[in-house]
């Protein structure tokens, strides 16, 4: 089959990578999702098999046992895993996320502490900075940690924690006052911390409980929980690169990674709608004839297949800004806005497509249709998105007068 959104450039390796990560989507992955979705079941098997293939290490550095390979390598691949379930690149997500962080801000120590058992997968990783009351308002941030002689003593529920339970490894943001004085910015007072624990629910450490999942509308069988950190002591040598006030800035770096990895899963989604929207359209048949040779849905496909067309190219482009080295907070929150509004909209379009079958759980489709909209908060809403190319755009194109 000929497939949109190919990528210009690539390495034989890259090429190599992808393909490797092509075929066990199509294998291991779409023919059993939709089984272990509507169980909402952990897809260990799944997550087995890419840890054999080395994915939970592809950009840790080679020194450190990872493939050493950039974020568009990683972003293509995403995109790939998303294709058959998005859960599974949500699961990838938030342990490169943690691997990133401390590849780009960790402490010596900390990076040969924790990166080479991240990159073989026997440590999987997890963030959080969302709490109950806080939504975008990550300035409003008020888990604490107090210093406590070698140790910080953390306080504060946290929410929205994807892979809390599976995970043994979580970068925590909280708000530490020691050393800032009163009248200091927010995002000054803010640290990171790395927090090890043992995986499953319950508490998980003295001070440390993962109630458990969270039941979602879709973007099942990953593990969506809370983190409860009530008198919680970390070595003061766990603070991430060692110096309390960066945690902000941290994170950040962080989420612009996420943020790719987030368009790069709305072009994953939106590609196997535009496949399942496009072979339905011709096994279909209205009116004598397949239904694919109706104008009205050929107008259709042809609009969903510009939107992938379209997003990838967003994803792409933000990908290699953040490889160069450059700022490219502007392109991934115009990659995460673009892509994820555009696979809500393909998704959709598939859907009416399928007609009433798109509404029965024995289509595909209909798993899609309830993963889509998490895109569209994940990582920054809509309007966060736009506030921040908003910003940016006015800053790169200031009028003096």
């Amino acid at each position: 089959m000929a497939r949109l959104a190919q990528t210009a450039g690539l390495t034989d390796v890259q090429q190599e990578i992808l393909s490797t990560v092509r075929d066990f989507v199509d294998k291991e992955i779409i023919p059993v999702a939709t089984e272990l979705e509507h169980r909402d079941e952990y897809p260990q098997q799944i997550v087995d098999g890419l840890k054999e293939l080395g994915l939970f290490g592809l950009m840790i550095p080679e020194e450190y046992g990872g493939l050493g390979e950039s974020l568009l390598t990683y972003a293509l691949c995403v995109e790939e895993i998303a294709r058959g379930w998005m859960s599974v690149s949500g699961i990838i997500n938030t342990h490169f996320i943690v691997a990133y962080m401390l590849k780009q801000h960790g402490t010596q120590e900390q990076k040969d502490h924790f990166l080479p058992r991240m990159a073989a997968g026997d440590i999987r990783g997890a963030f959080s900075m969302s709490e109950p009351a806080l939504g975008s308002d990550v300035s409003a941030i008020s888990s604490k940690a107090v210093k406590d002689g070698d140790e910080y003593v953390l306080t504060g529920q946290k929410m929205w924690l994807t892979n809390g339970g599976t995970s043994s490894l979580v970068a925590v943001l909280v708000r530490s006052d020691e050393g800032h004085p009163e009248g200091t910015a927010p995002h000054k007072s803010m640290t990171t911390f790395l927090v090890e624990k043992e995986p499953g629910f319950g508490e998980v450490r003295p001070g440390l409980t993962i109630p458990g999942k969270i039941e979602k509308m879709g973007y099942k069988g990953v593990d969506t929980t809370e983190l409860i950190m009530d008198g919680l002591r970390i070595p003061a040598d766990r603070v991430l690169g060692g110096v309390t006030g960066r945690g902000f800035y941290q994170m950040m770096d962080g989420v612009e990674v996420g943020r790719v990895n987030v368009a790069a899963r709305g072009c994953g989604v939106a590609q196997r709608a535009f496949e399942l929207g496009a072979r339905y359209a011709q096994q279909r048949h209205t009116f004598g004839k397949a239904i694919a040779q109706h104008q009205a849905i050929q107008f259709k496909l042809a609009e969903m297949a510009t939107k992938v067309e379209a997003a990838h190219a967003m994803m792409v482009n933000a990908a290699r800004k953040k490889d160069s080295g450059q700022r490219n907070d502007l392109e991934a929150g115009m990659a995460k806005y673009l892509a994820s509004e555009y696979c809500k909209e393909v998704v959709e379009d598939a859907f009416r497509i399928h007609g009433g079958y798109g509404f029965s759980k024995e289509y595909e489709i209909e798993r899609l249709y309830r993963e889509a909209p998490m895109l569209l908060i994940g990582e920054g809403t809509a309007e966060i998105q736009k506030m921040i190319i908003g910003r940016r755009l006015l800053e790169e194109y200031r009028f003096q007068g």
